[in-house]
C-alpha cells in the first residue's frame, strides 16, 4: 500500500486539526470530509483539497477508494458509524470516548476485530514525546517498580454549558484521558477507585449532574496507587503534569511553556505559564498519533491505542461517577459484573 487513502466524519474543531494534519503528511491523502453542517468548511483549504463533501457520512463508507476514517463526529454518534465503516472494511480511528455506553463499546471493539480492521482511539497524550519518554524510563526500570502515579490534569477555563449539556459529564469527557495515561504509565488494569469531588467552579455543572473538582485514588492489580486531580479551571492556564515513584527513583514531567527562560532578580523569579490550552499544548501529540495509525495500517502492526485501551478507560469513568453518587470505593469487578446482568 502506498498513500493511505481517508475520510473525515465530523468537521467540528477536533476534525480540523486532523484534517491539518493529515493535508501535511506525504503518506495520507484526505478524500473527503463529512459534516451534517459544512457551511464553515466551504470555502477554506479543506473544500478546495478533498476531492468532495458530503453531509451524509455513508457516502464516504460506500468509496471504494477510501481506506480509513477518522470519526471526529459526537459521541452519541459514534457506535453506528464505527460499525458501519467496519462492515464497509475502513480502517477506523475513532475520537475518545467510544460511546457513552460500554455495551455499545463492546460491540463495536467487536465489530471491528469480526473485520479484521485497525481500529485505534484518540488518547493523544500516549503520543506525546514527553509523557513518552516518561513511560519508556517506567518500562525499562529505571525507577523500579511504580508504587505511586500521579496525575495533575487542569483546564484553563470551564467549557459553555451547551457543551457540558452533552459532554457525557468530566469523568467520561475529561478525566478519561488521564484514566488512560493512568493504565499506559502503569502498564496495568486498575481493580479499585474512589473518587471524592466538588463543585467548586461553577455551579452550572451541579445543574447538569455533574462536578468540576476532583481527587481521585487510584488501586492497580499489584497494589500499587495513582492519583488523578482535576479540575475545570486554572487560572494560570493548561495544567498538565505527571510523576511516577518507584522503588528505585522517580520520573517527573513538568507543564510545557512557550519558553523555559526564567528570570531572577531581587524583585522576584518569573517565568512564562503553561502553554493556554490542549491545541498548543498537545500539537504535536496530533501529528504523531495520526503518524502511528497510518504506520499501522502501512505496516501491519498493532495500533498503539486500541478498543480495548478505549473500554478500560471509560469503565474507570463509570466507576468514577458511581464512587461520586455513592460515596464510596467501586471494584472494576463491580461495573463488569453491573454489564452482564
Amino acid at each position: 500500500m502506498g498513500v493511505v487513502n481517508v475520510g473525515i466524519i465530523g468537521a467540528g474543531r477536533i476534525g480540523q486539526i486532523h484534517a491539518g494534519n493529515i493535508l501535511q503528511s506525504e503518506s495520507v491523502k484526505l478524500k473527503a470530509i463529512s459534516d451534517v453542517y459544512l457551511d464553515h468548511v466551504k470555502g477554506t483549504k479543506l473544500e478546495a483539497t478533498v476531492d468532495y463533501l458530503t453531509n451524509d457520512y455513508r457516502e464516504i463508507l460506500a468509496d471504494p477508494e477510501i481506506d480509513a476514517v477518522f470519526i471526529c463526529s459526537s459521541t452519541d454518534t459514534h457506535f453506528d458509524i464505527i460499525v458501519e465503516a467496519a462492515n464497509a472494511g475502513k480502517h477506523i480511528f475513532c475520537e475518545k470516548p467510544i460511546s457513552f455506553n460500554i455495551q455499545e463499546t463492546q460491540r463495536a471493539i467487536e465489530a471491528a476485530k469480526e473485520a479484521s480492521v485497525y481500529f485505534q482511539v484518540g488518547f493523544n497524550r500516549r503520543f506525546d514525546k514527553h509523557f513518552r519518554k516518561a513511560f519508556e524510563e517506567v518500562r525499562k526500570g529505571t525507577v523500579g517498580q511504580p508504587h505511586i502515579i500521579k496525575i495533575t490534569s487542569r483546564d484553563p477555563e470551564a467549557p459553555p454549558e451547551a457543551y457540558v449539556q452533552r459532554s457525557g459529564g468530566m469523568f467520561i469527557d475529561m478525566t478519561i484521558h488521564d484514566f488512560d495515561m493512568i493504565r499506559y504509565l502503569s502498564g496495568q488494569n486498575a481493580t479499585e477507585i474512589y473518587v471524592n469531588a466538588a463543585n467548586l467552579v461553577d455551579p452550572m455543572f451541579g445543574r447538569h449532574d455533574d462536578v468540576d473538582t476532583a481527587i481521585i485514588t487510584v488501586t492497580f492489580e499489584d497494589g500499587s496507587l495513582g492519583v488523578i486531580d482535576n479540575s475545570r479551571k486554572a487560572a494560570y492556564g493548561y495544567d498538565q503534569r505527571i510523576e511516577v515513584f518507584g522503588d528505585k527513583g522517580v520520573v517527573t514531567v513538568a507543564n510545557e511553556k512557550p519558553t523555559n527562560v526564567e528570570i531572577s532578580t531581587d524583585q522576584a523569579v518569573t517565568a512564562d505559564k503553561p502553554k493556554y490550552f490542549f491545541l498548543e499544548r498537545y500539537q504535536d501529540a496530533y501529528v504523531a498519533e495520526l503518524t502511528a495509525f497510518i504506520e499501522s495500517i502501512v505496516e501491519k502492526k498493532p495500533v498503539l491505542c486500541n478498543g480495548d485501551d478505549g473500554l478500560q478507560a471509560e469503565l474507570l469513568a463509570y466507576a468514577a461517577k458511581l464512587s461520586v453518587k455513592e460515596k464510596r470505593p467501586v471494584t472494576l469487578k463491580e461495573i463488569e459484573r453491573n454489564l452482564v446482568k
